[in-house]
């Protein structure tokens, strides 16, 4: 399907997820074996995008580097570095558009659905039923329509969250009430939301839907980054059989990893080159070029040229660090 564009925002700082983001953009931390915004670019090529304009912001290079390498399509990118929100984010691409259909899908998590069937439906914004909404830009429906939009309330009066995907037929009328909300200077929590332009946009008229997403996977945490690792690893599960080494499925391990005496699974990531002796992994992401030796690990993450030795049971490990017990 053509004749949309899209917009991924991923300028984010990813707080939540240092020590790992010192190092590397929180869009190019791997889960399964792939960079988080490779996964979102999977789901959205699939659908046909015209253009995928990249809102970037510090160590866009790394960003920009990866994206013309693994992607023959047709890329732009925006800078934003000093973030004002996501409703700022947006608004940085409108020279990009005019009134065509567009697609945003946030950088930050990868929403397990088909493009194809939200691409070309009017205007529709992903949610799905949460526990505590107080967290999220929430929707108010009636008759299945949106009839209400709001950003994190205090009191909420839906459990319906809007989960980083939105589809709107013309780019015109939305960048119309972005533009009318930075105008104005209306900042809710000291941002520019997004969701208070998507409610300018209904007291306007506009007609909304919205889409039940089944598979939202947040990437946000660290805790959230291995869960999302284990949901797509069992969709897709990858290794080559190597001598001495047990292997677990679900997993994904790249044919340049370098692994002996150990037994790996389920639940594990390990990225190119990383090296594992010795060891016994479970529930892991091991980023490319770590090495681990002698660790018994789970529910653990050990970032890019990180490296483990030792008793150890659980680690959160950030690129360049070593750590040896023992």
């Amino acid at each position: 399907m053509s004749g949309f564009k899209a917009i991924i925002p991923a300028a984010g700082e990813g707080r939540r997820l240092r020590p790992h983001t010192y190092a590397t953009p929180k869009v190019l931390l791997e889960v399964a074996g792939k960079p988080i915004i490779g996964h979102i670019m999977d789901r959205l090529l699939a659908a046909g995008p015209d253009e995928v304009c990249v809102v970037v912001g510090g160590q866009s290079e790394q960003i920009e580097s990866y994206l013309i390498r693994e992607y023959d399509c047709r890329l732009s990118f925006v800078r934003q570095d000093d973030p004002k929100g996501l409703g700022d984010a947006v608004f940085r691409t409108r020279e990009h558009f005019g009134n065509e259909p567009v697609l945003i899908l946030l950088g930050d998590t990868i929403v397990d659905v088909d493009m194809s069937s939200i691409v070309g439906q009017g205007n529709v914004l992903g949610v799905r039923e949460v526990d505590d909404p107080r967290r999220f830009g929430i929707v108010e429906t009636e008759d299945g329509k949106v009839r209400r939009v709001v950003e994190k309330p205090e009191k909420p009066t839906s459990n319906l969250a809007i989960v980083g995907v939105y589809y709107f037929k013309d780019a015109g009328v939305l960048f119309d009430s972005l533009s009318r909300l930075i105008e104005s200077g209306r900042r809710t929590r000291g941002e520019f939301q997004l969701t208070d332009a998507l409610q300018l946009m209904v007291e306007s008229g506009a007609v909304m839907t919205v889409k039940q997403i089944d598979h939202w996977l947040d990437c946000g945490t660290p805790d959230a980054l291995l869960a999302t690792n284990r949901h797509l690893l069992n969709k897709k599960s990858y290794f080559r059989p190597r001598e001495g080494v047990v292997f677990i499925p679900p997993l994904h391990v790249h044919d340049s990893a370098s692994i002996s005496a150990s037994v790996i699974g389920p639940d594990v990531s390990v990225g190119a080159e990383a090296e594992i002796r010795d060891a016994v992994i479970r529930d892991c992401i091991v980023n490319h070029h770590a090495l681990a030796e002698g660790v018994l690990l789970e529910h653990s993450i050990l970032g890019e040229k990180s490296i483990a030795r030792g008793k150890l049971r659980r680690l959160n490990l950030g690129a360049f660090s070593e750590l040896e017990i023992g």
